[in-house]
């Protein structure tokens, strides 16, 4: 009795092993279809990157991500740069001149909870010379008082776009703000971080 309970489990055991295996192999057939399981995690992504407007070119940076160089300026708005526009001083040894540039800003994401949106910016390392500063507008700036200063404060960042549409330029102004200053180090190379930030919440 013992010896058939034994051939049975056998017996058993061979069925279910042939039956687990028949979507990869058959007998007197030519066709046979096994099944596969794809799995995945999905992640968000997102991604900011800054390109060239019309004006300066936004090319890649050495320690920072982005560059741009305005080439050489001056307070009266004397020299042209080497590249974008200039304001020149309302009042020439009294007020500042301004070099700016259009840039473009494109936001990606994908996968997220809510397509609403911020991309801020703040300077994160100002220049070294005390008579420099960095300013920016939204819109095209008809004048020099268009262009305003940028924040310096990382928690009271300026804002550059609000629910900007995914995958989608957006044109914004940057420039440089060069006061009648002066004294020791107001002349000289010199340059700024501006770090920006996306977020979609």
């Amino acid at each position: 009795m013992e010896l058939r309970t034994r051939i049975a489990t056998l017996m058993v055991t061979v069925c279910v092993a042939v039956s687990a295996l028949a979507g990869t192999q058959a007998t007197n057939t030519n066709t046979v279809a096994p099944t596969l399981n794809v799995s995945v995690t999905v992640q968000k992504a997102i991604q900011l990157t800054l390109a060239s407007g019309a004006g300066c070119t936004v090319s890649a940076g050495t320690t920072t991500d982005y560059s741009i160089d305005f080439g050489t300026v001056d307070a009266l708005a004397i020299n042209n740069g080497t590249c974008g526009s200039k304001f020149a001083p309302t009042t020439p040894g009294t007020s500042n001149a301004v070099y700016y540039t259009d840039y473009t800003v494109t936001p990606v994401f994908t996968s997220q909870s809510v397509s609403t949106n911020t991309i801020t910016a703040y300077v994160s390392t100002n220049f070294g010379l005390a008579n420099l500063s960095v300013v920016q507008s939204n819109t095209a700036p008809a004048a020099i008082t268009d262009l305003t200063a940028m924040s310096t404060a990382s928690g009271t960042p300026t804002t550059v776009a609000t629910n900007a549409t995914n995958a989608t330029a957006v044109t914004r102004y940057v420039g440089v703000s060069v006061a009648p200053t002066n004294g020791a180090g107001t002349s000289g190379a010199s340059s700024a971080t501006i770090t920006y930030t996306l977020t979609v919440q």
